[in-house]
């Protein structure tokens, strides 16, 4: 058995927190004209900065303007320049702006790695709860983004929020949805299983996922998913080490992207890769950086 787990060295890049969805446990969106976009010449600033560092993946992440909205193809080509603009100072862009059509994947890809969004749940009870508010939380458009990429042949990430009002036949069901995509096209590089934490913005402020669960899951997971799919736990949202450890054990091998700050969670900082790989030395494992495509 491997004893070497991975994660990305990343640095996340926000054209707007401006979001139409309204999710009841986001700690990441803010109300539309409230937040102002990240201009051009502030991203190249970041990026300037970020050269001979460590860092590799730049990850961009943005609220959604809705598909109909008058500004829609302002904000895609606002992402696109980024992308464009991060690969030609030598990043690996990833994006995540939420539901896409297939025409701004398909010139997304052309400045991009990878690309990803959160399948999260494929019950639609949740748009009775906690999805209520978010239009584009509907199971099948995202499935749709995920059958998209296969077509396109894009390199791509998915994974579930754990403890938002699903049982636990409803995560085997998106597990089990999740793998029989990738057996049809191959594209689905990582699942996270990201266990829902409460933050200090939401709206919800639920208890959070109970970690007893996690490993259990992992190794469903494992045994549910493709083997080339490899199961990635965010590291921030496990605060006890023994649950991830024990995760580990169950069979997953990556870590995400780590970096300053975690958007989607910001009350629950990383630790620093070089504390992380001593921890995980110490029981045995082996922490290594890779690039958002694996080989």
């Amino acid at each position: 058995m491997s004893r070497i787990v991975t994660y990305s060295p990343s640095h996340t890049l926000v054209p707007t927190y401006e979001c139409f969805n309204r999710c009841s446990y986001c700690n990441f969106r803010r109300d539309l004209g409230t937040d102002g976009w990240l201009s051009l010449d502030k991203a190249k600033e970041i990026l300037t900065a970020l050269q001979g560092s460590e860092i590799t993946e730049i990850l961009i992440l943005s609220g959604e303007v809705h598909p109909l909205a008058a500004n829609r193809e302002l904000w895609f080509r606002h992402i696109y320049n980024l992308g464009e603009l991060a690969l030609n100072m030598g990043f690996y862009p990833h994006t995540n702006a939420g539901i896409l059509t297939l025409a701004e994947m398909e010139k997304l890809k052309n400045v991009n790695l990878s690309m990803g969004i959160m399948l999260e749940q494929m019950t639609v009870t949740l748009l009775d709860t906690v999805h209520r508010h978010a239009a584009s939380k509907v199971p099948s458009l995202r499935l749709e983004q995920l059958q998209w990429a296969g077509e396109l042949a894009i390199p791509f990430t998915t994974g579930l929020l754990l403890g938002i009002g699903e049982t636990e036949c409803d995560r085997l069901v998106t597990l089990e949805t999740i793998a029989t995509i990738h057996q049809r096209w191959g594209h689905i590089q990582e699942v996270i299983l990201q266990p829902y934490n409460p933050g200090k913005r939401e709206q919800w402020q639920n208890n959070p996922f109970d970690l007893q669960k996690l490993p259990d899951l992992v190794r469903q997971a494992r045994e549910i998913l493709p083997p080339d799919i490899v199961i990635q736990i965010p590291p921030n949202l496990v605060p006890d080490p023994l649950f991830l450890l024990d995760c580990l054990a169950a069979g997953a091998r990556d870590l995400g992207g780590i970096g300053p700050i975690d958007e989607v969670n910001p009350d629950y900082l990383h630790l620093h890769p070089d504390k992380l790989k001593e921890f995980l030395a110490v029981y045995g494992w082996e922490l290594k950086a890779r690039l958002p495509v694996y080989q």
